[in-house]
């Protein structure tokens, strides 16, 4: 069942048009990751979703409700934790994560203290003493401690050391198992690797690529060292094969998936040594669609 589907949305500020035709959905026990550079229309995305922004065009539903009229009865379902947090300065952290627990109505006060501890926050302390990585763990043990369906992550993890984003991963992939719906929106891209069913990749307010990472590393390379008895010749006259280098021994190079079993074939015919080879990364995906600008 879909938890979140976003059709054909498009928003524009004037002349600006910040999302052209986006297309999304989540699915229930699904964690889906929404990666792209500062301004390509991330965060557009997830005001349209909560109900804070109105879009130009398309249609955006939670839970089967429209995202714009059925706001308030969507948020009683929902939890949101936004990449820069602001709290109320004379509150402690304690006191603002009873608040918006209680805007749920049922607390679990073990659980809110579980992960208090494994966030390794004074709940006792004042918000405005906080750091920023503070205020984003009062955030999400918030939102954590929450019976929510649908968890919409915008940067959660910004300012946290990386202790404390295991700690969030293991959150995740716990609301994951129980079938609750994620939708994150990360720049770490090791993060999305471990965490994420499926990916889209926004560029300039446009969805460039969504899928499973195994239906997405198709469009990119694979690395291939090998080490032979003899000199591997002709490798260079070969179809799909990009940027070969020669190393004591052997060769390294990028080669298409699809041509991957005639290489290899090829390479066998020298006696082989050793022989890797690297599936593509996320982060090799992403940077093929933003090399021109970088």
């Amino acid at each position: 069942m879909l938890n979140l589907e976003v059709n054909n949305v498009t928003k524009h500020f004037g002349k600006t048009k910040a999302l052209r035709g986006v297309n999304l959905r989540v699915n229930e026990g699904e964690v889906f990751a929404y990666i792209g550079p500062n301004g390509a229309g991330k965060s557009t995305t997830i005001r349209i979703m909560l109900g804070i922004l109105q879009a130009t065009s398309g249609e955006t539903k939670v839970f089967g409700k429209d995202a714009w009229r059925d706001s308030v009865e969507i948020h009683k379902r929902i939890a949101y934790v936004p990449g820069d947090v602001n709290l109320w300065s004379n509150l402690t952290g304690g006191e603002v994560i009873d608040l918006f627990i209680s805007l749920r109505g049922k607390a679990d006060k073990a659980r809110r203290d579980k992960l208090i501890d494994a966030f390794s926050l004074d709940p006792t302390k004042k918000c405005r003493t906080y750091s920023k990585g503070n205020r984003q763990k009062v955030a999400l043990i918030a939102a954590f401690a929450s019976e929510a369906d649908l968890y919409i992550l915008d940067e959660p993890t910004s300012g946290l050391d990386p202790l404390m984003e295991q700690v969030f991963q293991e959150c995740v992939l716990e609301q994951k198992a129980k079938g609750k719906g994620v939708f994150l929106s990360s720049h770490i891209l090791s993060e999305v690797e471990r965490l994420c069913d499926r990916v889209g990749i926004i560029r300039e307010g446009e969805v460039v690529e969504a899928g499973t990472l195994a239906e997405l590393r198709h469009l990119t390379r694979y690395k291939i060292s090998a080490k032979t008895e003899r000199t591997i010749e002709g490798i260079d006259k070969m179809e799909g094969i990009f940027d070969i280098t020669r190393d004591e021994g052997g060769l390294i190079f990028d080669v298409e998936r699809a041509n991957m079993g005639e290489v290899i074939a090829h390479i066998s015919s020298f006696g082989i040594i050793s022989l890797e080879s690297a599936p593509p990364t996320l982060e090799d995906l992403f940077m093929k669609h933003y090399e021109k600008e970088v």
